[in-house]
């Protein structure tokens, strides 16, 4: 492998890791107007906005429609339904199946809510070609092999733990 003071590597290093800054800042950036706007995560506010267009939906149907794990979008639903902005309703065909419906508090919170980044981040993956997805998906999953420090998975982009929320406002204040 060449060396890591060449032209090109940092070049390359550069690029990537300002991707990265642009990224997470536009997902940062994001969250706290979500925040500040309605009082949702991004998180919260995609899962939300993502319920409106399927009426009855399950949590693993959420997941699929998010490209999240479901453990992790259950976790999130749980804060929804705990705002009471979303509904468990058992499934009138089959008892056993819980599904999800926005309330009317969730509909009225939605109506005033910014665009989830989320969706522009799915569109920037979704314009891309079969072949690029593919690597980038690969060349990501290399990258986070090497900074991830559990196997778990992961939660929905900027849904903190109540620990981790609970010091970030320490710290602001």
């Amino acid at each position: 492998m060449g060396s890591h003071t060449s032209t090109a590597f940092a070049a390359d290093v550069r690029g990537t890791l300002d991707a990265f800054r642009r990224i997470v800042q536009a997902i940062r950036t994001a969250s706290r107007d979500a925040e500040r706007k309605v009082g949702l995560s991004a998180a919260q506010l995609f899962a939300l906005q993502q319920l409106a267009g399927m009426a009855g939906a399950s949590v693993n149907d959420l997941a699929s429609r998010t490209f999240t794990h479901q453990s992790s979008v259950s976790v999130v639903v749980q804060r929804l339904v705990a705002r009471k902005l979303v509904a468990k309703v058992t499934a009138s065909d089959d008892r056993r199946r819980v599904r999800l419906t926005l309330t009317e508090q969730g509909r009225a919170l939605l109506r005033r809510s910014p665009e989830p980044v989320q969706e522009r981040l799915i569109a920037g993956v979704a314009a891309l070609g079969p072949v690029e997805r593919r690597a980038l998906a690969s060349t990501l999953l290399a990258i986070a092999d090497t900074l991830a420090v559990g196997d778990g998975a992961p939660p929905m982009l900027f849904e903190e733990g109540k620990a981790a929320a609970r010091k970030r406002r320490l710290r602001a204040s």
